[in-house]
């Protein structure tokens, strides 16, 4: 039986199916707006700060974004964050802070006086800024984001100006008092490693390095003693956000790691418990990675955090800002490439660190054990930058690394579970501690390890919690509270308290003492049941290839007609690679042309090498000359056949752009093998030895591309690009990831394959590459034609004049080279200028071009020593583009 429907309701099906899997593919397809930053130094009280301030091309004011980095590091660890959020629609100013970077100033740890002042400040700037949005005069519509330090200063400065809007801090502290000290126990490990980042070239020699007077001699006292005194604390607690969380009430998204000893989650729990009573909107989101390592998480971190600051900062309701609560578990390792898959669970409201708790009852009687003198061997939990990275296979494979010397612990065992149990918060008991110390005091070091049938044990996240109890000579009841996990405890296994009398990480009393422990409670464990694991969901490709091949239907039944009216073939053209002619290309909602008016042609055996600054439209008239997208005007011919999305004369090009998509679980033959069978056309036609051999991959190609480094993929992929001897040859950055040998024979490819009748062209940033390998070059600059032709037409141009100086001189001056009467332009050149005479037809114009030229230079006292022509590709492209790459 055949059903027969009519045309218009298919082609309404059609777009219904288009409608949905239309957007993420024009998307998908979109040049990124090009993102321009102004790099300043900023006079702050007399201090130097460096900054970078990022804005991506639009009209109107936008919001702005200021974007702190951690400690140790400086404003360029943050570029690839801020050029996102401008080309998001954000003007975003990030900076070094004091001690670090090209920035002065002594490092304060976030003092008020200082760092927070310079936040202020940075904010009166951007109010002055003419692309910011403004709430009202002087007050522009702001949020502050960074992790760590920067993390810390972005909640500082909401409790400090009023003009913060909203702020999303990361895997940073609420009091750093209780962070470097907790329970009145000194971290000696991080707080060393912290002050060692204060120390390089600049203060070596100096005890203090970069830090202030104040804060070396905190950790000079506490270092010694061991222990802090109320002052230190005070000074630490006044520097902490803590110290202004009462005034704390605007949109916060705070994201905190659980693999993380030095900022655990208890400083996030306190950070959210404070911000929720002052009314402030709040989402908490735990990561797996933190301070100690693993998977930070970055990409899914700082699309939420955009996310949040549209909602917030732009207003848009429409933004789904996510759950108030988000925290990403471990599930087992993903067999195509070795990592630990994550999946989401979520809760409407935050739980806190204590919900849902339930009571084990631990066994064991009283326990005696020693801390040995100094305090040493030490016992092993958290190790700084380490933990993290064991902390996750903890968690999806059962290993870690734990130490407790016998004797110098006592430990108390939960009976076996008889079903599995979710650890989400901080467990809780209740001993009784004795110590036989001269003052009565004892410093213990709390921790609970899940313990398997085999009696093998995993410390979850890698962390303890140290205690310091007082007056405890006759025996003194303490409630424990141990550090905050996520963990999954499997049927069978069983929890196991361990209290220590050392540990590697923390500053323990170095004279020797008994200690007696007695657990007078059961171990109390938070369940957090309203917080849900989304269940896995499946693969992409499962639900994703059904609605492209409804898609792919849907456009030939779309443009069936449309077809038809291809232009004919042109006979004067079938010996002609490529010929473009006219070509534009604006994307929907753009400012700009990303190609304008583009004309050009390539001729058999021509290696042509297509240049231009980032944002010049390289890639975009790659994509339509590969017919992923269609131009708004202007016509592309290959070998005289007009370009259409599935025109056949696409069979004889090949092409590498942008990367090559392979199966990770197949071998590098596999691969190119089931690519060229996808072609359809017979295994003959795919010289498959021969592009194997320009790979030049060896026994690699026989094993799985997951394990492959990213020199090796992109010969995989050129080889790729290669197989069937394709015509004309289409390569996008194809040295990427290879090494300088790689390099030399990948140009000699090349060559040698245009020597043989054939056509390539390569898009590159390798200057130097492009001058060895290519025979001609297209020079682009914002989506328009610069100049093309031979490489040593363009090189060797007499236009160009390479003017040497005995002396810099300053920029006003290159400024009035730059307007001299025919002069076109004039840039600097390392301890030279390169000027391109605006009329240079013939030789005798550039003779007397630069005779006059010379006689200009002279009058204004420019200290030349030389003036001659200039031939490397690298100056003659910087002055076609006016110094613009």
């Amino acid at each position: 039986m055949r059903l027969r429907i009519p045309r218009w309701a298919a082609v309404t099906a059609a777009l219904a199916v288009l409608a949905g899997a239309g957007t993420w593919t024009a998307a998908a397809l979109d040049d990124p707006p090009p993102v321009q930053r102004e790099d300043r130094a900023l006079d702050l009280d007399g201090v130097r700060i460096d900054t970078s301030y990022f804005t991506a091309e639009g009209t109107g004011r936008r919001p702005a974004v200021l974007l702190a980095h951690g400690f140790g590091g400086s404003k360029d660890d943050v570029r690839p964050q801020a050029e996102r959020l401008a080309r998001d629609g954000y003007a975003v100013l990030t900076w070094s802070a004091r001690g670090f970077g090209a920035s002065g100033g002594q490092i304060g740890l976030n003092d008020p006086a200082h760092e927070v002042k310079d936040v202020r400040k940075l904010i009166d700037w951007l109010a002055a800024r003419p692309e910011v949005l403004l709430d009202k005069a002087g007050d522009p519509r702001v949020g502050v984001t960074g992790a760590s330090y920067g993390g810390a200063i972005s909640l500082l400065a909401a409790g400090n100006d009023p003009r913060v809007d909203a702020i999303a801090p990361q895997i940073t502290y609420w009091n750093l008092a209780d962070a470097l000290l907790p329970d009145g126990v000194y971290k000696k490990l991080w707080a060393g490693i912290l002050f060692s980042m204060g120390t390089d070239a600049r203060t070596e020699g100096d005890a203090c390095g970069r830090f202030a007077p104040e804060l070396c001699a905190l950790r000079e006292r506490v270092a010694t003693a061991a222990r802090p005194a109320p002052a230190d604390r005070a000074l630490l607690e006044a520097r902490s956000p803590s110290a202004v969380g009462d005034r704390v009430k605007v949109p916060t998204l705070i994201v905190q790691g659980q693999n993380d000893s030095l900022f655990t989650l208890g400083q996030a729990d306190a950070m959210a418990r404070a911000l929720t009573a002052n009314g402030a909107p709040v989402a908490v989101d735990w990561t797996v990675g933190g301070h100690d390592g693993g998977d930070r998480e970055t990409g899914r971190v700082e699309a939420r955090i955009g996310t949040w600051f549209d909602r917030w900062l732009k207003k848009d309701a429409s933004a789904d800002t996510g759950p108030a609560f988000r925290v990403s578990r471990t599930g087992g390792v993903d067999s195509t490439d070795g990592r630990a898959t994550l999946r989401a669970a979520t809760a409407d409201r935050y739980p806190g660190l204590t919900d849902g708790a339930r009571d084990l009852a631990l066994t064991g009687r009283p326990q005696r054990f020693t801390n040995p003198p100094g305090a040493a061997p030490p016992a092993v939990s958290a190790v700084p930058g380490l933990g993290g990275g064991l902390a996750g296979l903890s968690s999806s494979l059962g290993v870690g690394l734990a130490l407790d010397f016998p004797g110098q612990h006592a430990r108390f065992d939960t009976e076996p579970l008889p079903a599995p149990l979710r650890i989400t918060g901080t467990p809780t008991v209740r001993v009784r501690v004795a110590s036989t110390a001269p003052d009565g005091s004892a410093v213990l070091f709390a921790k609970v390890y899940d313990v398997g049938p085999d009696g093998r044990q995993v410390l979850p996240a890698q962390l303890v919690a140290p205690v310091r109890v007082e007056d405890a000579g006759k025996g003194r009841p303490v409630t424990l509270t141990l550090p905050a996990i996520d963990h999954e405890v499997e049927a069978g296994h069983r929890l196991r308290l361990v209290l220590s009398a050392t540990d590697l990480g923390y500053a323990s009393p170095t004279a020797t003492a008994g200690y007696t422990v007695t657990a007078e409670g059961p171990l109390a464990v938070p369940t957090a049941p309203a917080v849900t694991t989304r269940a896995a969901g499946l693969p992409r490709w499962v639900w994703l290839l059904p609605l492209l091949a409804l898609a792919a239907a849907a456009a030939l039944l779309l443009t069936a007609r449309r077809r038809t009216a291809t232009p004919p073939p042109d006979p004067a053209l079938t010996a002609v690679p490529l010929q473009i002619t006219g070509l534009s290309k604006k994307y929907r909602g753009g400012e700009r042309y990303s190609v304008r008016d583009l004309s050009f042609r390539v001729e058999q055996g021509q290696v042509l090498g297509l240049l231009g600054p980032n944002g010049a439209g390289k890639t975009t008239t790659l994509r339509m000359l590969m017919g992923l997208i269609t131009p708004d005007e202007g016509e592309i011919r290959v070998f005289g056949q007009a370009i259409r999305p599935g025109a056949p004369v696409l069979s004889r090009v090949g092409s590498f752009v942008e990367g090559a998509g392979f199966l990770p679980h197949l071998t590098g033959r596999e691969n190119l093998e089931l690519y060229w069978k996808a072609t359809g056309r017979p295994a003959g036609d795919a010289h498959l030895d021969e592009a194997l051999r320009i790979a030049n991959l060896g026994g690699a190609l026989q094993r799985a591309v997951r394990t492959y480094s990213q020199g090796m993929r992109q010969r995989l992929a050129l080889a790729q690009a290669m197989l069937g001897l394709p015509d004309l040859l289409i390569l996008d950055e194809p040295t990427n990831g290879l090494d300088p040998p790689q390099i030399r024979e990948m140009r000699e490819v090349m060559i040698r394959y245009a020597a043989g009748g054939r056509t390539v062209i390569v898009s590159s940033h390798l200057l130097a590459e492009v001058e060895q390998s290519c025979t001609h070059l297209v020079v682009m600059d914002r989506g328009r034609l610069v100049q093309a032709g031979p490489v040593e037409e363009i090189t060797g141009s007499g236009d160009t004049l390479l003017v040497t100086l005995a002396a810099p001189v300053p920029d006003a001056l290159v400024e009035k080279v730059a307007a001299l009467p025919g002069v076109d332009s004039a840039v600097r050149a390392d301890d030279a200028l390169l000027v391109r005479l605006a009329t240079a037809d013939t030789a005798a114009d550039t003779a007397a071009g630069t005779t006059a030229l010379i006689g200009e230079l002279v009058r204004l006292d420019v200290p030349l020593t030389g003036v001659g022509p200039h031939r490397r590709l690298e100056d003659a492209f910087l002055t076609l583009i006016g110094g613009s790459a």
